[in-house]
């Protein structure tokens, strides 16, 4: 018999994919599934980016590239933050990665072993609880409330560090709440860890060009006073709808940039060559197909807000940014992993459930309004005859 790695076992996986392929295959058998799950925009990657794609594959871009990215990608990714954040970033400080659970993956590496604890957001994307995890650390939740708009509270962020903790990781938006962290509790957390000089902060923020009522999004970035001890994560897949084409990036301090670039060596050599000048054109091209999808997307949002909010037993707070709402459906008597396959099964919706996101996500469901007002409707009108 083959014998495993014990650590082979701590791994978890994203439920997403899993209701996708039980949504798929209900589609196969004839099933109408209107797909409110997947965390993926439906809109196609902006045409320019496409045509910098095969433009440079038809000019030869056939070959490996730096392990950290294509020097040109990464001053792009500096001049963008720069102009976005004011926060000056050296590109030499831009490791680009297929996507972004390499950063992820690759910061709790670094930090995580038996006896160290790991502090995450829960219900937050599950990928980060699963590799804390593997790498033997303790995992610990920062729990966020509805009541809190889904925000981390700093105090309570500040009082859950022990001298066993090396990382705390942030989202902010966040997936799966939308919820958006006030730059109050951000300046009282930075504030804070001033007394924690060995705690690292990687800093989730690919959802940070979707924000909605007036908000702009604070990045981390903007503290000087961490960027010593600061991994940022964002990249092209939800901004510029670029899911398939793998490309993300993190901004690593100096002191873990050469590691970083190392763990690339070992895991993927580099990125698919062609598919990092398509990330260059989106950075440097026309933003009006970003800023048409946000503005979409925020009329999505109003509509299921409210639409969720008139179902019986169920109560939405507003998310302030990323493309998903997250109910309450506690008083529908229905546990959350219960709704989502009933949903599915009966209603032909499928959502994900928020003990999908962690234990703090019982009485939840996520719903992604990455899909056209029609089938929102739709599907809202199927979940209320389920109801």
């Amino acid at each position: 018999m083959l014998k495993f790695a014990p650590s082979i076992h701590r791994l978890g996986t994203e439920s997403a994919f899993e209701v996708l392929a039980r949504a798929n295959k209900l589609s196969a058998q004839g099933r109408d599934i209107i797909n409110l799950g997947i965390g993926q925009p439906d809109f196609r990657t902006p045409e320019h980016i496409v045509e910098a794609g095969i433009q440079a594959l038809r000019d030869g871009a056939h070959g490996y590239t730096p392990a950290n990215g294509l020097p040109a990608l990464r001053e792009a990714v500096a001049a963008d933050l720069e102009a976005r954040h004011g926060a000056p970033v050296n590109p030499d400080n831009v490791v680009v990665v297929p996507g972004g659970k390499p950063t992820m993956f690759f910061a709790v590496l670094m930090f995580g072993e038996p006896g160290a604890e790991i502090m995450y957001p829960n219900p937050g994307f599950p990928i980060y609880e699963s590799v804390i995890r593997y790498s033997g650390a303790t995992p610990v939740p920062i729990a966020l409330s509805e009541e809190s708009g889904f925000a981390f509270d700093a105090e309570a962020v500040l009082a859950q560090i022990t001298p066993n903790t090396r990382l705390i990781i942030l989202n902010s938006p966040a997936n799966p709440t939308g919820g958006v962290t006030p730059k109050a509790e951000i300046d009282k957390l930075v504030k804070g860890l001033e007394a924690h000089p060995d705690v690292a902060i990687l800093s989730d923020e690919i959802y940070s060009r979707m924000l909605y009522g007036g908000r702009s999004h604070v990045s981390l970035l903007q503290y000087p006073e961490i960027r010593d001890r600061l991994i940022v994560l964002d990249g092209w897949s939800k901004t510029y709808a670029m899911t398939g084409w793998r490309l993300g990036y993190a901004v690593w301090p100096d002191a873990m940039v050469d590691h970083a670039i190392r763990l690339c060596i070992n895991d993927h050599s580099c990125v698919n060559a062609a598919t990092q000048y398509a990330g260059i054109a989106a950075l440097t091209g026309p933003q009006d197909a970003v800023e048409a999808m946000v503005a979409e997307f925020d009329q999505r949002r109003a509509f299921i807000v409210q639409a969720l909010n008139d179902l019986p037993g169920v109560r939405c707070a507003d998310p302030a940014g990323a493309f998903y709402a997250f109910p309450n459906i506690s008083e529908t008597g229905l546990g959350a992993r219960e709704a989502q396959d009933r949903f599915l099964n009966e209603a032909g919706v499928a959502t994900i459930a928020g003990t999908s996101f962690g234990a703090w996500g019982e009485g939840y469901l996520r719903f992604s309004y990455a899909n056209s007002l029609e089938n929102i409707e739709k599907a809202i009108e199927r979940i209320r005859a389920c109801l």
